[in-house]
């Protein structure tokens, strides 16, 4: 189980949660004693792309917490009602107002310790102009060996940033999946 429990209150009636093991269950849960509702605690989709304009990645400066100042590929939540894919595209347009195609899947990376899976999409950046939205301090343009790696944000986005550099010297792109510590 997480460390730091979410749920602290019973979404039904407002009663302070209790986390037990329910009878028929394996696990636990955040349970209210008073109504019996068992809330379930499910990890966050993190979706995001890999913006490629030229042998160029587009990377983006965090004007938010955590890892204030640091680059980041354009990711976020995914939201109720969209697929992976379009969570990917509105995140690259919010984060970087990037236009972009999208591609194949790229990387799945469960980041088991913060209750998150990371999926990143390989994506064509469709001209170079770039706007970013208030989450962003500056969206730009790397080549491999100017990638700031010491001020890189997030370890899956490090993972995935290595293995795109690796796929593309080989010349074959496949999908990764992988588990962050």
């Amino acid at each position: 189980m997480l460390e730091a429990r979410r749920i602290k209150h019973c979404r039904a009636c407002g009663t302070v949660v209790e986390y037990r093991v329910p009878s028929d269950d394996n696990r636990e849960r955040a349970v209210c004693p008073r109504c019996g509702t068992v809330h379930y605690e499910n990890p966050l989709n993190v979706v995001g792309t890999v913006p490629v304009w030229g042998e160029q990645v587009l990377l983006c400066k965090r004007a938010i917490e955590p890892r204030y100042g640091l680059w980041t590929l354009p990711a976020g939540f995914m939201e109720l009602g969209e697929t992976t894919a379009e969570g990917a595209v509105r995140e690259t347009t919010e984060e970087a107002g990037a236009r972009i195609e999208l591609q194949g899947l790229f990387s799945l990376l469960n980041v088991v310790r913060v209750g998150q899976v990371h999926l990143f999409y390989r994506a064509r950046l469709l001209d170079e102009r770039f706007d970013p939205g208030t989450e962003t301090i500056e969206a730009r343009l790397f080549h491999e060996h100017e990638v700031p790696w010491e001020q890189i944000a997030f370890r899956s986005v490090r993972e995935t940033l290595q293995r795109f550099f690796e796929d593309r010297r080989r010349g074959q792109f496949g999908v990764h999946c992988a588990d962050i510590g």
